[in-house]
């Protein structure tokens, strides 16, 4: 699998060579109408909010960690002594003011989304918006899919990752059990091979985005990522037609959990969302 970038292309060569056969792909220019390139520096959320609270919760001091804290940290970080990794902010939830400077929001590209229409929002089923902070060592030791089947669009608008991603089968690779189907227990950057052997016949797919880059992975590619400096993305999530099968699948695996009734009604009312959306989505088109 080779993970192409692409500047200007159209959104029916965006379906048929990337959205529908499930290729990963580099944009390079796909975030340029957003107000957000070139805008969003460590110093610019120092001054704008730095009493944001992240979705991480510092275990020192038992209280969220602000921006301003964040910020000193990934700039402060190394390989040797990296900052907590990623540190995450809900920007509907914490941040609302940012969401004027990503419009639009689908890039014109990842659309239709069905994690932005009411039904599906109630459900809280991935329709995050994230920022992602990190520092130079920052990484997921291990190698996940995105829950829920959805495939993700990561915007980078400040320094550089690293990703590793998978073709999809080769769980048999990467140690994917039953118990734990959403993550694999394979350090891919430190592989142990007398554990792992069969890791040897995997076959990562590894490249740098940088700021200004947009990375579409579509549903079910296995993929990690590594921050080579100080790095701010903006990523969120994609459900339609083409991942709401599998999407349905989770819906109930993930609710038995709790029960059977409560798996059934969330099932229930994710159908009728999805139904919803299909006739939404062919009126569109007319």
């Amino acid at each position: 699998m080779e993970i192409q970038r692409k500047g200007s292309i159209t959104y029916q060569e965006f379906m048929e060579e990337h959205h529908n056969p499930g290729i990963p792909v580099i944009f390079t220019n796909a975030t340029e109408a957003w107000k957000a390139k070139k805008l969003f520096t460590p110093d610019w959320f120092r001054t704008n909010y730095p009493d944001r609270e992240s979705d991480v919760i510092n275990t020192t001091s038992g209280k969220p960690y602000r921006i301003s804290e964040v910020m000193d940290l990934v700039e402060n970080s190394s390989v040797e002594n990296p900052a907590p990794y990623p540190l995450t902010f809900d920007i509907k939830k914490t941040i609302p003011e940012l969401l004027e400077l990503l419009t639009p929001l689908s890039l014109d590209y990842a659309k239709p989304n069905w994690l932005q229409e009411k039904p599906f929002q109630r459900g809280h089923w991935g329709g995050i918006v994230e920022l992602f902070v990190g520092g130079p060592g920052g990484k997921f030791p291990y190698v996940h899919k995105d829950y829920y089947h959805l495939s993700a669009w990561i915007n980078q608008l400040y320094g550089e990752k690293e990703f590793t991603v998978f073709p999809r089968g080769q769980e048999k690779f990467l140690y994917v059990s039953d118990k734990n189907e959403w993550r694999s227990p394979v350090n891919v950057f430190e592989p142990d091979y007398i554990a792992h052997p069969e890791f040897r016949n995997a076959t990562p797919v590894r490249f740098k985005v940088s700021a200004g880059e947009t990375l579409y992975i579509p549903f079910g590619i296995w993929h990690t990522a590594y921050s080579v400096n100080p790095t701010i993305s903006v990523a969120f999530d994609q459900l339609n037609h083409k991942n709401f099968p599998l999407f349905m699948a989770d819906v109930w695996n993930f609710k038995k959990e709790a029960s059977q009734s409560k798996a059934a009604a969330a099932y229930l009312y994710a159908l009728a969302a999805g139904a919803g959306c299909r006739i939404k989505d062919t009126f569109s088109r007319v």
